[in-house]
Formats: C-alpha cells, structure tokens, sequence
C-alpha cells in the first residue's frame, strides 16, 4: 500500500479511538488494532506514540484549513454580495468548526481531546498554539471583510467570536441533548446580527 495512504489509515484509526476511548487511550497498541494492523507495522509509519499524535493533529489541522480555503474561494468576488447574503457566508465559514452533524461532530471532538493533551503535553502546543491563531486569523479576515460599522473593535470582536466558537463546540460535544447543531448555528447568526443588525424592515 501506498506509505501515504496508509499513514491515513492508521490516523483514521486513531480518532475512532479518540472518539469511543479518548485519546488517553489511544495508545500504539490500541490504534494498530482499531486498524487491523500488527504494532510492528504502525511503528513502520510513526516510530513513536508522540510522533503519531502530531501527525494526526497536524492532519486535522490541515483537513479543517483546506475545506475553509475552498469554501472561501468559492465565494468568489465579495463586492457582488449584499451584506446579508455576506452575513450568511460567514455564518457557513465558521459552520465548519461548529458540531453541526457527524463528520464535524467527530472532529470536534478529536480536536478537544488534542487542545486539552496540548496543556501539559509540549510535543503538541505549537500545533495548538498554530490552531488558536489560525482561528483568529480566519475570523479577522471575516470580520474586516463583513465591513463593521465605524468603531468597532475588530481586535476584540475577534476575540468574542472565537471564544464563542469555542464554548459552542465544546458544549455541543458535551452536552449534546441541552445543545444541538441547530442551536449552534441560531446563537452564531443571531451574534452576527449584533455586530451588523439586519436592515429594517
């Protein structure tokens, strides 16, 4: 098999692990046998347990960036946009990083294991450190796009707007039945309102 693919392999193996066990338990071992490989073989791949690790952070790091980028770039010329129809692309950027159905669900969840291991795990706080400052990045760059209204911090509603992100995700994770996708998305439209109000009807 291609060495790449079976990279990709053993990493899908690993955030099923993450998902069921958590990622405490996603030991070499339990991710060749979730991949129905021999230790032996996955250590082919990633010498170490930590080695492993990283290269899945960094793939789901990528993974989430390269389905922003095109979701942006298919947006195409923003000038063409009405500031309501540019409220509700940004709604669907930062959809992407919001629990909204399966596939996001689990990397969200895969992605807490992964920001929480990074607070006493060094091998894995650069990848964290590069994933809080990408976030921030994208939500500037929507926010000065979104053109706010004169005097408004965009520094600050960076800020909010990622801890919103945040604390959405994560309670959506945890707390499933008081918070669902639909809610998710409701609580990040209704403060996009706030920032720029719908025009009056």
């Amino acid at each position: 098999m291609d060495p790449a693919e079976r990279r990709r392999e053993v990493v899908d193996a690993l955030f099923r692990v993450v998902i069921r066990d958590g990622l405490e338990r996603a030991s070499l071992r339990t991710v060749a046998a979730e991949a129905r490989l021999n230790v032996g073989s996955v250590r082919h791949y990633f010498a170490t347990h930590e080695e492993l690790k990283r290269f899945a952070m960094r793939s789901m790091i990528d993974r989430v960036g390269s389905r922003l980028h095109a979701r942006a770039e298919a947006v195409g010329d923003a000038g063409t946009l009405t500031r309501e129809e540019r409220k509700e692309v940004a709604a669907s950027l930062f959809a992407e990083l919001l629990p909204l159905d399966e596939a996001r669900r689990a990397e969200v969840t895969v992605f807490l294991d992964f920001i929480t291991a990074a607070r006493t795990d060094p091998s894995l706080q650069d990848l964290a450190r590069e994933a809080a400052t990408g976030a921030r990045a994208l939500a500037r760059r929507v926010l000065t796009w979104l053109e706010l209204p004169a005097g408004v911090d965009v520094e600050l509603e960076c800020e909010r707007l990622t801890a919103l992100l945040d604390g959405l995700g994560m309670n959506a994770v945890l707390y499933p039945e008081l918070i669902g996708g639909e809610s998710c998305l409701e609580i990040l439209r209704t403060h996009l309102d706030t920032l720029i109000p719908p025009p009056p009807t």
